[in-house]
């Protein structure tokens, strides 16, 4: 192909692509979030055959959007509340988009200059807005597992040399034993970062936690001072399910005292810090070893946008680091990513993040951390004793909201049909989305609010639906 032809091509595709992502978002306001199609219909339209020949390249692009239409959650919309996800904001999709385009390698600062000084920049950003302590060391992972496994990864490297042994060299045959100490409601990802780190999900130590999922500094204590040897612990900056924090000043003084390493999971909760209103939520976050969070979720940046920090570099560096002979390390200062993650070559990641911070500035970040928390305060406020049997189960110190709705008879089991029955029904329904979860054994609906497009119009549409589709599901068995 000569150059005029993939210039023309490349264009036509590109403006394509442009047009259809201007539609798209343009209509998450009024769409429908729930998909329609069914896997198969999917399967259908998207699979099939190999393709003998090829074809258009803005055909190509013209036939994914036609055919992926149908299958695609409204999730950068105003009304999704699963998974605590964010949208990607203006500047920051702007800029995932000229990612792709510059298509940088962000491996090493010979392959991306710009690459790497805007994840420096962006990191030291973040770290400001985050409380953490000055000359963090950073890293940009594919998400919040990837920035734990690196995290932890670090404090196993640093706890083994101080035993005197190269975890990096010699792998963990032989090695002396790490304790590995966690709240009883980290989340799912620690554990799977554990299980890649050959460091095991099930042989932790399980701290028990309170009536919010915080983790017990005193019983922490007391599993401490069981050990005869430093310790990787695991701490929590905004549970998945209400929100909580682990006492993070009582946690540090504990690991301090025992001479381990502090790790906490901040994958939404992190971000708090932002606020100054609610920045107290983090006290003592500053006293940890390493921190995570993702930026896709709170700071609302596309996806492929996980940061790890750590206090001490030299761990960070020294578990990370390949050190390939034809790799070429640079000399003067600047800054080769692939040091500080577990990739080599990588989308460059910090683009996104530094356009969000950019755009929004301190006061924009606080103010769209707060905004959402307000949102979900109004949630509850507005489902709570609503209808007999709606009731909110955790106290709402932040984004997230959990909502049962109880059986009349006050048996658990019909209380647990009929909550997953409202939260099928509102799923279904396609006004909003939001995900259900198992909470202290009980079914509840977990409404997570996260997206920079959410209004307090959105919120009320979405707090009448769930409350109209409870009541016909209260009102069905009657009917029948």
């Amino acid at each position: 192909m000569d150059h005029e032809t993939a210039r023309s091509s490349t264009d036509a595709a590109l403006a394509r692509a442009a047009d259809l992502a201007r539609e798209w978002v343009s209509r998450l306001a009024d769409r429908r979030v729930t998909p329609t199609a069914t896997v198969g219909e999917l399967r259908a339209r998207l699979g099939g055959a190999l393709p003998e020949h090829g074809e258009d390249p803005a055909a190509t692009v013209e036939a994914l959007a036609r055919d992926a239409d149908a299958g695609l959650v409204g999730a950068p919309g105003p009304r999704y509340f699963g998974f605590v996800v964010g949208g990607g904001l203006p500047a920051a999709l702007g800029a995932d988009w000229l990612a792709s385009a510059w298509d940088q390698n962000a491996a090493m600062y010979v392959m991306g200059p710009a690459a790497s000084v805007a994840e420096e920049a962006a990191a030291r950003w973040a770290a400001e807005l985050l409380g953490l302590p000055a000359g963090v060391s950073a890293g940009f992972t594919t998400g919040a597992t990837m920035a734990s496994f690196t995290a932890l990864a670090a404090g196993r490297h640093a706890l083994l040399e101080a035993a005197g042994w190269d975890v990096e060299r010699n792998g963990l045959f032989g090695a002396p034993e790490v304790p590995v100490v966690v709240g009883d409601e980290a989340h799912v990802t620690i554990h799977a970062a554990l299980q890649m780190l050959g460091l095991g999900r099930d042989r932790v130590v399980r701290v028990p936690a309170d009536g919010q999922g915080r983790m017990r500094a005193d019983k922490l204590a007391e599993v401490l001072a069981g050990l005869d040897r430093p310790a990787l612990v695991c701490a929590q900056a905004g549970n998945v399910n209400t929100g909580g924090f682990d006492p993070l000043p009582e946690i540090a003084d504990r690991v301090r005292a025992n001479g381990g390493w502090l790790h906490v999971d901040g994958a939404f909760g992190l971000w708090a810090a932002a606020d100054p209103t609610r920045r107290h939520l983090l006290d003592g976050v500053e006293r940890a070893d390493s921190w995570t969070t993702d930026a896709h979720k709170w700071l609302n940046v596309p996806y492929d946008s996980g940061l790890v920090f750590c206090a001490r570099p030299a761990a960070h560096h020294g578990a990370m680091t390949l050190g390939a002979s034809y790799y070429v390390e640079t000399d003067g200062g600047e800054r080769d990513p692939y040091n500080w993650v577990a990739e080599s070559s990588r989308r460059a990641r910090g683009f996104a993040v530094w356009a969000a911070i950019r755009s929004l500035g301190r006061d924009g970040v606080a103010e769209m951390v707060a905004r959402t928390c307000d949102h979900a305060r109004r949630f509850a406020e507005g489902l709570d004793g609503a209808a007999p049997g709606v009731s909110v189960l955790n106290d709402v110190v932040l984004n997230q909201v959990l909502v049962r709705f109880d059986d009349p008879s006050g048996d658990a089991a019909a209380g647990d049909a009929r909550t997953t029955a409202v939260i099928n029904a509102v799923q279904a329904d396609g006004t909003l989305w939001l995900g259900g979860s198992t909470w202290h054994g009980r079914r509840v609906m977990r409404i997570s609010v996260s997206g920079w497009r959410t209004t307090t119009e959105d919120v009320d549409r979405c707090v009448t639906t769930i409350l109209r589709i409870a009541s016909d599901i209260s009102a069905a068995p009657s009917a029948a």
